[in-house]
């Protein structure tokens, strides 16, 4: 393979160096999966599910509310639907305003009323001790498929789980869809059918790992391209009207284009109110009238979405001192939504590289409050909430974000622990709040070419672990500045060194911080991506760039 250096450099600063891995990591057709009998419990998963459905026993998949959930609960669906009468598969997804995450009493009594005598959770599940417990005492089979972090009382009964304390699976960080779909391969293996019926889900798969910002790398890299492929087949009815709907180009949609878009839709249903339409839509079952009608309904939901999540930035960001922002951001906005509370979390963190955590009211007499949050690089999440962990009801997540639930009462007694928590942090490490870019190859405007920004391509489907790669241009010259946008809060210009040619940029949205007579009297770094676009059959190059900084030696 006859690779740019510059490119090659790249391969082994992310760990790709032997020929072997290189050609794997680039292949279209990418080979390094696991046979699912290495998940803990496949085997007694497997022969307990088909000898349940040898009986004709009705199952219930229970899922969340999220696109991994919702995708993952399409895929058991659809593969049980093969061996199965479907009407003995039914699908229970929780509400995330009155039930919460997870298994819950009142819809297992409601599933066991049904008629069902098994229960196969998806994404949702490890932990759920006292739940699993209460089902098998009314009588249900269970099988948790998950793929969360167990930090508490493991569910008894069959758990398939990458982070399961017995596992052996070479590869922990699968989506719950990603076990989902090896649970349907473990499945097909011993049932006997056609592979088929695994290459049909595998867009979901992609879909639901690409929504729950799982690491695109090892198998799930490789069930992400497949999935691509199979997606951009545009073989599901309903995801294709979706994609027709939010004015994607079917037959090209990529890993951004799920991410930015065709998730958040999806997630939509269940952030407003009920992800079972979502299921609906994927499992192709729906005529084409009522396709339309979930399409229009999602799309109009992610609209309320986005107003609501501005309506409630704007509230926080009025509250919080612009020019000197707490150590980590709390804010109690008792009556915001709490479907976009997680969101809007994101957006303050980015926007202040705060911690940021919002508190909503929950419960009818108001004396519970219901808090998520989410973290920048250098602050564990969980481990500052751990420190606080005597005023919690509950409390989990990870480094990145978190969820809680507490008593009002002790509300101030958490903001003031978690401040002092902040404070110790900020004094032992002064650069905690200077946002850190993970920049992967410093190089100059003469090294940016047509077949350095084709092979950086190859590196696709990006996301979580795999990001585009940042490059730094140190010493260049801005020229030919350009606003655009209503309020000219975007800007185009040229910017080279000394002798290269000029490489046209473009900044989005930051334009207004940034003095134009500055940018054409110094020296500037910048830091973005490099693409090539296609414009009406020509191609050229662009830089984007996510931040301009100023030489110092030019003071």
């Amino acid at each position: 393979m006859n690779l740019n250096p510059i490119f090659k450099k790249l391969l082994n600063n992310r760990g790709i160096t032997s020929e072997e891995d290189i050609i794997e990591f680039l292949s279209d057709k990418p080979q390094k999966t696991y046979d699912p009998f290495l998940l803990p419990h496949m085997e007694a998963g497997v022969d307990l599910i088909l000898s349940e459905i040898a009986k004709g026993t009705k199952i219930c998949i229970y899922g969340d509310y999220d696109a991994d959930g919702i995708t993952s609960t399409t895929i058991l669906m659809s593969v049980l639907g093969k061996l199965t009468d479907p009407s003995n598969l039914s699908y229970y997804i929780p509400s995330r305003f009155d039930e919460g995450y997870g298994l819950n009493k009142d819809a297992i009594t409601t599933i066991a009323e049904t008629g069902c005598s098994m229960i196969i959770t998806v994404d949702c599940g490890s932990v759920s001790y006292d739940e699993v417990e209460y089902a098998k005492s009314l009588g249900l089979k269970v099988v948790i498929t998950d793929h969360h972090t167990i930090t508490d009382k493991m569910a008894d009964c069959i758990l398939i789980n990458p982070k399961h304390p017995d596992s052996v699976y070479p590869f922990k960080d699968l989506a719950g869809c990603g076990v989902a779909f090896k649970l349907c391969q473990a499945l097909q293996k011993r049932s006997q059918l056609p592979k088929s019926v695994l290459t049909e889900v595998l867009d979901l798969v992609a879909v639901g790992t690409i929504g729950d910002i799982m690491p695109l790398v090892d198998e799930n890299r490789t069930l992400v391209k497949f999935g691509l492929k199979v997606l951009n087949l545009g073989r599901r009815s309903g995801l294709e009207r979706l994609i027709r709907e939010t004015s994607l180009k079917p037959g090209t949609i990529t890993s951004e284009n799920i991410s930015y878009v065709i998730v958040p839709h999806l997630n939509a249903s269940g952030r407003i109110q009920d992800a079972g339409q979502a299921v609906e839509l994927l499992l192709g079952e729906a005529d084409e009238s009522r396709e339309k009608e979930i399409v229009s309904d999602l799309i109009a939901k992610n609209a309320l979405r986005k107003k609501l999540q501005n309506q409630l930035f704007m509230q926080c960001a009025s509250a919080i001192d612009k020019d000197s922002p707490d150590d980590i951001i709390i804010i109690n906005c008792e009556n915001a939504h709490e479907g976009i509370a997680g969101i809007v979390a994101g957006k303050l963190k980015e926007t202040y590289y705060r911690p940021s955590i919002i508190v909503t009211k929950t419960g009818s007499d108001g004396s519970q409050l219901k808090g998520t949050g989410r973290s920048i690089e250098g602050v564990n999440l969980y481990e500052l909430l751990k420190t606080q962990e005597n005023l919690f009801d509950k409390f989990g997540g990870h480094a990145g974000a978190c969820g809680f639930s507490l008593k009002a009462e002790n509300y101030d007694g958490l903001c003031e622990g978690l401040r002092n928590e902040m404070k110790r942090i900020a004094e032992s490490n002064p650069e905690i709040f200077t946002k850190k870019y993970n920049v992967e190859l410093e190089l100059a405007t003469c090294d940016l070419t047509a077949e350095l920004a084709d092979q950086m391509e190859l590196l696709a489907p990006f996301g979580n672990k795999n990001p585009k790669p940042l490059i730094q241009l140190s010493g260049v010259s801005i020229s030919e500045i350009k606003h655009m946008g209503n309020e000219g809060q975007h800007m185009r210009f040229a910017a080279n060194n000394d002798a290269c040619p000029k490489v046209q940029c473009v900044m989005f949205g930051k334009a207004k911080d940034f003095d134009e007579s500055c940018l054409h009297r110094r020296r500037e770094t910048l830091i973005g991506v490099l693409e090539a676009q296609v414009w009406q059959g020509i191609k050229r190059l662009q830089f984007l760039v996510d931040e301009i900084q100023f030489d110092e030696k030019e003071g």
